[in-house]
């Protein structure tokens, strides 16, 4: 009896890209804050909540939402464009 056996693989390959990184924000008035939510249930309502109180307490100008699909990478267009727009990006998720 001759049997195969088929073995995966489940390490994405990696992105030789390199980006430049800033520096920590001195403050958050007037500043564009980016989520990125990678389609966990319920982050909505925690972007939704935490853009507010962002705006609210600490000044933030505006909040930039991208929602991607499940655990697909956003790709390169996406993260620059975020990055273009925004002045930090938090990525997240909710349950």
């Amino acid at each position: 009896m001759n049997e195969q056996i088929r073995v995966y693989d489940p390490v994405a390959t990696g992105s030789v890209a390199t980006r430049v990184t800033s520096h920590p924000l001195a403050g958050l008035g007037g500043k564009v804050i980016g989520f990125v939510d990678n389609a966990k249930p319920n982050f909505q309502y925690l972007v939704d909540d935490l853009g507010a109180l962002l705006m609210q307490k600490y000044g933030v100008a505006e909040i930039v939402k991208h929602r991607k699909r499940g655990q697909v990478p956003m790709g390169d267009a996406v993260a620059d464009e975020l990055a273009e727009k925004c002045d930090a990006i938090i990525a997240g998720s909710g349950d």
